[in-house]
């Protein structure tokens, strides 16, 4: 058994009571630095979320109230369709709203997904009331 033994010279901290006395960084701007980016940035990602979900969640309501509305064609993918309360019911019609005096709450077209995507609102409408009346 040989023993290999590292000479203390090459040591990366002080091996002798006569050594340089070690004294510690200061890492209390690194950690506050740290904390505040991170802070800024999770914040940053959270919102993206939150918007994210907030329009999910839009998207879902849209698409419910839709399927929910009087159809009486089948909608073709692609094509933009209004839909319209007429006598406390939706209907959804190819009746453009300049061509029909009826309310008008959107403008909507059919994706390849059979997903209602949302092309314009009536400016008269609160879609919160519109969706919490369903």
């Amino acid at each position: 058994m040989s023993e290999h033994k590292v000479s203390q010279a090459f040591m990366p901290y002080p091996v002798s009571t006569l050594s340089p006395k070690i004294i510690p960084n200061d890492l209390s701007s690194f950690k506050s630095r740290g904390i505040s980016e991170v802070e800024r940035e999770l914040q940053q990602k959270l919102t993206e979320i939150r918007e994210s979900y907030l329009a999910a969640i839009d998207h879902f309501n849209w698409n419910k109230l839709i399927y929910e509305a009087d159809i009486n064609f089948e909608p073709i993918v692609g094509e933009t369709y209004h839909l319209y309360e007429v006598r406390g019911r939706k209907l959804l019609s190819m009746i453009d709203p300049d061509q029909w005096s009826q309310k008008h709450l959107a403008t909507v077209r059919l994706n390849v997904d059979k997903q209602w995507k949302l092309e314009r609102t009536s400016d008269e409408i609160d879609s919160r009331g519109l969706f919490q009346s369903t």
